[in-house]
């Protein structure tokens, strides 16, 4: 599709053109803009949605000063970023009046809770494993740290053999894990 083909799409609310333009072939696109400008999570449908809104805004104005100086894609991330700016600053202006503590506090938990739950998610991981020896070698030199030469001593192996070891139980604890989020927990 040419550029053109997709700003009158757009500007005609083209639901097809609509889609694939912002949810297929600028996801990736936008989604770095966001993670670039603000420093939380946003909600990527919230946004685009937002980003549509604004250049839907007077009968497509936004839409109508492209000039084809530029791929379409490019002229949306200029457009977009400046978007995202503005959004990301009348958010930070219209902050709620939680004392900051206290949103610090409900941050700290959320961070604490998902540190919770992927290390339930791992543990579950690593119990699914076969071969329990590759299991501990993960558990012993990712999870706690322990120093490969303590490690290696403690069970009676080299040093070299030991990173072959946790090359292959990494390798094993991969499969493992597209398992287990592939099929759900």
């Amino acid at each position: 599709m040419t550029d053109r083909e997709i700003i009158r799409g757009l500007i005609e609310r083209d639901g097809r053109v609509t889609e694939d333009f912002f949810f297929v072939k600028c996801r990736p696109l936008l989604t770095s803009i966001m993670r670039h400008v603000f420093s939380y999570g946003v909600d990527y449908d919230e946004m685009v949605n937002e980003l549509y809104g604004y250049l839907m805004e007077d009968d497509c104005a936004k839409l109508r000063q492209f000039q084809y100086r530029s791929t379409v894609y490019q002229w949306i991330k200029v457009v977009a970023t400046r978007f995202f700016i503005r959004h990301r600053d009348a958010m930070i202006k219209d902050v709620s009046t939680e004392k900051d503590y206290e949103r610090c506090r409900e941050i700290e938990a959320d961070d604490t809770a998902r540190r919770v739950a992927t290390r339930m998610d791992v543990a579950g991981m690593l119990e699914m494993m076969d071969n329990r020896r590759y299991a501990d070698v993960i558990r012993c030199l990712v999870l706690e740290d322990e120093l490969p030469e303590h490690y290696a001593c403690r069970t009676g192996v080299t040093v070299d053999n030991l990173y072959n070891i946790k090359r292959r139980a990494m390798a094993a604890f991969t499969r493992v894990a597209l398992k287990y989020y592939s099929y759900g927990r």
